[in-house]
This record gives C-alpha cells, sequence and structure tokens, in this order.
C-alpha cells in the first residue's frame, strides 16, 4: 500500500534558509510527499529586511503566515536547531492545523524559555560577537566539520547573520506542551559543545515522545538527505 501523501513543514536553522533544504526536495517528492521550506524575515532571500527588531515572534508569525496564506492543514512540522524554538511557537498556535511535531537536532523550549536559557555557555559569546560586529547580528557558527567542501563553499556563500534578539526571545505558550505527537531525531555525530544531548535524553524519557537517532552530524539535510528522509518518512508514516 502507497504512503499516504504530507506536508512537511520547515522551519529551518539559524543563519540559514528554506534554501539549505534544497536536497530534500527531490527525495520528498520520490516518497510522494510536498515540502514547504520557506524563509524567516531578515534571513537568505529576505537577508534585505534585516533590522533589529527582528525576535523568534516575527519568525514564528513568519511560518504562521504560510500556513495561512497556503492554506495548509495536516501538517508534519519540521523544527530543525534554532526551529525547534519557532516549531513549539507555532505548534501552539496553529494546533488545528499540525498534526505531529518532528525536532531534528533541535532545542525543545518549555513556556518562558529562550535559546539563550537553553544554551547558557553561547550566550555571552554570541552576545560578544554581536556587540562586536553591526551591534544586533551574530555572524554564522561554522558548518559541521564533517561537511564535504563543495558544499561548505555553497552554505558559507549563503549563510547571513543572525539578529540577536531571536536568541533572546522567551516563548510564550497559550495552552502549555504541545499535545500532539512529538518525534526527537538526535545526530548522533556530536561536536564537543553538544547543546542537543540534554533534548536527547529528556526526549527519551519522558512520556508522550518518539525518539530516533541519526549516524550525522547537526545538518543532515546537507550531509545526509537519504538518511534523514528514510527516519521522517518512518515517523510520518
Amino acid at each position: 500500500m502507497a504512503a499516504v501523501s504530507k506536508t512537511f513543514l520547515l522551519c529551518h536553522g539559524a543563519w540559514s534558509g528554506g534554501w539549505a533544504w534544497k536536497k530534500m526536495h527531490p527525495l520528498m517528492a520520490q516518497a510522494g510527499h510536498r515540502l514547504v521550506a520557506p524563509t524567516y524575515t531578515g534571513l537568505g532571500e529576505r537577508a534585505h529586511l534585516a533590522n533589529p527588531a527582528i525576535d523568534l515572534e516575527t519568525h514564528i508569525q513568519d511560518i504562521l503566515n504560510v500556513i495561512k496564506f497556503e492554506d495548509l492543514d495536516d501538517i508534519v512540522l519540521l523544527g530543525h536547531s534554532y526551529g525547534g524554538m519557532v516549531a513549539t511557537g507555532v505548534a501552539d498556535r496553529a494546533r488545528e492545523r499540525v498534526t505531529q511535531l518532528i525536532y531534528i537536532d533541535a532545542f525543545v523550549p518549555r513556556d518562558g524559555q529562550s535559546l539563550f536559557d537553553l544554551n547558557e555557555s553561547g550566550r555571552e559569546p554570541m552576545r560578544k560577537a554581536a556587540a562586536s560586529g553591526d551591534g544586533y547580528r551574530i555572524p554564522p557558527n561554522p558548518p559541521p566539520p564533517d561537511t564535504p567542501q563543495a558544499d561548505l563553499d555553497w552554505l558559507n556563500a549563503r549563510r547571513v547573520a543572525m539578529p540577536v534578539k531571536c536568541f533572546e526571545t522567551k516563548l510564550k505558550l497559550e495552552h502549555g506542551e504541545p499535545a500532539m505527537p512529538r518525534s526527537y531525531i538526535y545526530c548522533k555525530r556530536i561536536p564537543p559543545d553538544d547543546v542537543f544531548g540534554q533534548f536527547a535524553t529528556r526526549t527519551k524519557n519522558e512520556a508522550g515522545w518518539r525518539y530516533f537517532e541519526l549516524d550525522a552530524s547537526h545538518a543532515p539535510n546537507v550531509t545526509a538527505p537519504e538518511a534523514l528522509m528514510t527516519v521522517l518518512a518512518k515517523i510520518a508514516g
């Protein structure tokens, strides 16, 4: 029996954009699914809109507007890295539209938490980096060390600085913890400063989660797209 076609809606990571998921579109199509990969205000092809007021709320609203104007329903919501902050907010406010929530090596905030609350060691270095630049944006973190050179060139040419307010904003959940089925994909090729292990531990041990591991580094959409597609299709199916 053929798999039921799903609409995957992406909440991408920091410094990135929908463009970074280019390898996933043909794989999604081959599997009979659709990937909608918008870019947040101030990043990627919308970098010209960058300004100091952009925060987590801006990016949540970006995705809510995609849902509204594209009339998306029965959504499998993907949150990658920083996108876990965005996806949690979107799932809270579009509960009737989101049927599944999948975090890919992502932050999983609780009500009232900011990204900096979940990555305290990164807070001061990132604030300093923003202060020494244009005052409101953090220059990109380097991609994972196992990224092939051609992909590195492609990524580094397109990644742009990230508004620091996005990491400072405390997420407000109107309805408590998301109620739809949630899955966590932990990428096992961890850097020395593994900030995502805490969420692997939490989601492995907390009721209401399905937990998966991927033999990949932090951006499997770039370095391990087939393996990522396999696990996404398994979860969504």
